[in-house]
């Protein structure tokens, strides 16, 4: 059983493809998707894999090593330590923001209810009070913004892609941004501007309409390969390939028990894990395939429930 939780935030910064292999559709290389909902997703097992080497390969000395195996299990298959498991859980990463084109103000950041409501239930997992409730457009043809400063409503109106919806204002949207603001996004001095346009821009669609837009406006690309003789494409070399846009914002929820191994020097207990994982914290990550065109940088940023400290017994002397 776990001990400890935090929730770590992933902000795409390239598009990203981590791939389900192939399909017989129109789209040879589709990205994860969650069966009954179609939401974009990422499997917790490659996301545990390319955090994992991130460690490996920014701390190489053997006491780090040691925390490594310790944090997310032996690497050596058949060796005697083969024979305990990670100290640590990764959810899978589902998406909390998606992009989607406006008419006015560029792009909105858009989410739903059914979206949120599962974010709410997450975060109490990790211990993460939040100070907003979610609210639910009135039916299919109307979204929900901020009341004032939204940047992508024309006067009741908001055009997304090629669809018009009815514009209202909610208060919880805006409590709703200012949140995701200050503790979901990046907060390095180049995220100032996307900080700020989400208190601007963020609306809550329709269950039915959010779903559309995840599944019909990912990004779709062409590639082929060249035959380097001939400088012609292979026959059957041209392949479509689908990623999830850049301005997405993701969220795993990453759950830490105390180590199984005896010797916990380097690490002992879930407290320590956690705070062994927040050194990715703030920075860079690369996910998925294509790594060698781009795809897949995520800047990452964890949030939690902090550590209390002990309350120390009075003495009557």
């Amino acid at each position: 059983m776990f001990k400890k939780a935090t929730l770590m935030f992933l902000y795409t910064e390239t598009s990203l493809h981590a791939g389900s292999g192939t399909s017989l559709g129109v789209v040879d290389l589709p990205i994860q998707r969650e069966k009954y909902t179609d939401f974009p997703v990422i499997q917790a097992s490659g996301l545990k894999g390319a955090v994992r080497e991130w460690f490996e390969f920014t701390f190489t000395d053997n006491g780090s090593k040691r925390k490594i195996e310790l944090a997310f299990g032996p690497d050596k298959i058949g060796s005697e330590e083969s024979g305990f498991a990670a100290a640590v859980t990764f959810t899978d990463a589902r998406i909390l923001l998606f992009p989607v084109r406006s008419l006015k103000g560029v792009f909105a950041y858009c989410t739903s209810p059914t979206v949120l409501e599962r974010f709410r239930r997450d975060a109490q997992i990790a211990g993460v009070p939040l100070n907003w409730t979610v609210p639910t457009p009135p039916n299919d043809q109307t979204v929900l913004g901020v009341q004032t400063s939204c940047d992508v409503a024309a006067g009741d109106q908001v055009l997304l892609e090629e669809y018009a919806f009815g514009f209202q204002s909610n208060p919880q949207v805006a409590n709703i941004a200012n949140w995701l603001s200050q503790i979901a996004f990046p907060n390095g001095g180049e995220y100032k501007f996307w900080q700020e346009k989400v208190k601007k821009s963020l609306l809550v669609l329709p269950d039915n309409a959010f779903r559309d837009f995840v599944k019909l406006c990912t990004e779709v690309q062409a590639r082929i390969k060249i035959d380097n003789d001939k400088r012609t494409v292979v026959k059957g070399g041209l392949f479509y390939e689908e990623a999830l846009l850049p301005d997405s914002l993701l969220y795993s929820v990453i759950l830490a028990h105390d180590p199984v191994k005896d010797d916990r020097a380097e690490l002992p207990d879930a407290d320590a894990v956690v705070n062994f994982l927040k050194g990715i914290d703030g920075k860079r990550l690369q996910l998925g395939g294509d790594a060698t065109i781009g795809r897949g940088i995520v800047s990452v940023r964890f949030h939690g429930q902090e550590k209390q400290p002990e309350k120390k017994e009075e003495s009557n002397g």
